[in-house]
């Protein structure tokens, strides 16, 4: 990974308040994002065709990260996962999640229909998301575990940071909440310190990224970024490791490897689905086999 690639992890990290609350009202660290009729029209569309794959999956819950910040110029894509449910929250295939409130500086559970959760991205021209389809052993008690609301509350932490060490319980990010969960629903840990363990024990490891200079500096400054959580021997290296999409997503297939990834993404040329195999275009440039939707 190149200094400019890791770099772009940590502000795609520190980025991730953009926009978590969709429907809600951007607010002070929140970037309001300008959508016209037929923009919105389409993520609409979009948004059912995200919901049509879940529901013929036949699965409880599903893993699912949306694109966030346009970072595919540095190789990322995904900024922010969440818990896609079947039922139990307010609609059918609701999302929940943690929602940093960046007016009351302040971490919270929020459920989210899919429509709000796929118009969290600052691009309404081109936008992905990625679903990973448990098996039922394992889909049955993430539902479980997320529709536990004590559960899922006592996993909050009250001190967000965007880039969270993993493995400290002094703060947390918006997927260090949803790798927590999964320990609570696939082992039992209920506790913060105790989910972390199980995770490390059992190979959660998400990948370090190199941090410039000026974004060490940065954590001084912002309030959702911090370091002082983070292993002496990492920052000196140069090194900051925290909780992304693509960690998760890693985990749960190295541990159930018969879990099937749906990644879909809406661009000029419509929507375009795929199932397993390579990601998709950065364009969104539907490729053979690939399920595709034109704009009327």
């Amino acid at each position: 990974m190149t200094a400019r690639r890791a770099a772009a992890a940590l502000l795609l990290a520190a980025a991730v308040t953009v926009a978590h609350a969709g429907s809600v009202p951007p607010q002070g660290c929140d970037r309001p994002m300008q959508v016209d009729a037929a923009q919105q029209d389409r993520l609409l569309r979009f948004a059912a065709v995200v919901r049509e794959a879940l529901a013929a999956s036949g699965t409880p819950a599903a893993l699912i990260a949306r694109s966030g910040t346009d970072l595919s110029r540095f190789g990322l894509r995904y900024s922010h996962a969440a818990v896609a449910l079947a039922e139990g929250l307010d609609m059918p295939w609701a999302v929940r999640q943690l929602y940093y409130d960046c007016v009351e500086r302040q971490p919270r559970l929020f459920d989210q229909g899919l429509a709000g959760f796929v118009v969290g991205s600052d691009n309404p021209r081109i936008g992905f998301v990625r679903l990973l389809l448990l098996p039922p052993e394992a889909a049955a008690p993430l539902a479980a575990a997320a529709l536990d609301r004590p559960l899922a509350l006592g996993l909050l932490n009250a001190r967000y940071s965007a880039n969270a060490y993993p493995f400290s319980t002094l703060y947390q990010n918006c997927n260090q909440w949803v790798a927590e969960l999964l320990a609570a629903a696939w082992a039992g840990r209920r506790e913060r310190d105790e989910a972390q363990a199980w995770l490390r024990a059992e190979g959660y490891a998400p990948e370090p990224v190199r941090a410039a200079p000026w974004l060490m500096l940065a954590g001084r400054f912002v309030p959702w970024l911090h370091f002082h959580d983070h292993p002496d021997d990492l920052l000196n290296a140069g090194q900051v490791q925290t909780s992304l999409p693509d960690s998760l997503d890693a985990f749960a297939v190295q541990r159930w490897p018969m879990a099937r990834r749906i990644e879909l993404c809406h661009g000029p040329q419509g929507i375009v689905q795929r199932e397993g195999g390579a990601p998709l275009a950065d364009g969104c440039v539907p490729g053979p086999g690939d399920r595709r939707w034109a704009w009327d």
